[in-house]
């Protein structure tokens, strides 16, 4: 069926919404501007950090504040992405199981590539083959270069790979790729979410992701 699983990072892999919140909330003071609820920054994120300061903004990327406010949040954020992100349940476990079996492994994400790379070596290291992010050289999700391109590094094709998420961008990222679906429902969106952008499969957690792939 499937030998290489491509993993949306943020609200997948790790749970980092605390520590995007406060990286948020710590530049939109940094101007007097009104802070944002953890659920308000749930519904901001997916689509790179760029779009999620551009959403909590005033007239968003129009503020002549935007550039600064966004410098300020990378600032903060490469200092404490680690303060309150952790790995949701179950999925070290799972990223061992899938190893002992030789399944191929990778991250795609829209957050910044160093982020990324750092927040994967860190939590799981060879527990992942490859970790991408967004940079200036990849266009990104739901843009298909990144799983592509991860596919192409895994030595593996689009008929073997399966691209799983927790979001509406995930589940596009796939369908331009190419590629199948599996939706989580313990992300930052909801399982209605899931279901309405057709997601080939949905999960309620990531043991079930095992018993889809090696079939347990």
């Amino acid at each position: 069926m499937f030998d290489t699983l491509i993993f949306d990072l943020d609200g997948t892999l790790i749970n980092s919404l605390e520590d995007l919140k406060d990286s948020t909330n710590y530049a939109l003071k940094n101007f007097g501007y009104e802070e944002k609820s953890l659920e308000e920054i749930r519904n901001y994120v997916g689509d790179g950090v760029k779009k999620l300061i551009e959403r909590a903004l005033p007239d968003g990327i129009n503020n002549t504040k935007f550039d600064e406010c966004l410098d300020i949040f990378k600032t903060h954020y490469k200092s404490n992405m680690f303060n309150k992100t952790k790995p949701y349940p179950q999925i070290i476990d799972m990223l061992k199981e899938l190893k002992k079996n030789n399944i191929k492994t990778g991250v795609v994400s829209n957050k910044f590539d160093t982020a990324v790379k750092e927040i994967c070596t860190i939590y799981f290291g060879d527990l992942i083959d490859t970790a991408m992010g967004e940079s200036k050289n990849i266009k990104k999700k739901p843009a298909p270069d990144s799983v592509l391109q991860t596919i192409k590094l895994l030595k593996s094709t689009p008929e073997k790979s399966v691209l799983i998420g927790d979001s509406e961008v995930d589940i596009q990222t796939a369908k331009n790729a190419g590629i199948k679906s599996i939706g989580v429902c313990w992300g930052f969106r909801s399982k209605q979410i899931l279901k309405d952008n057709n997601a080939d499969y949905i999960v309620e957690t990531p043991e079930e992701i095992i018993r889809l792939i090696l079939k347990k």
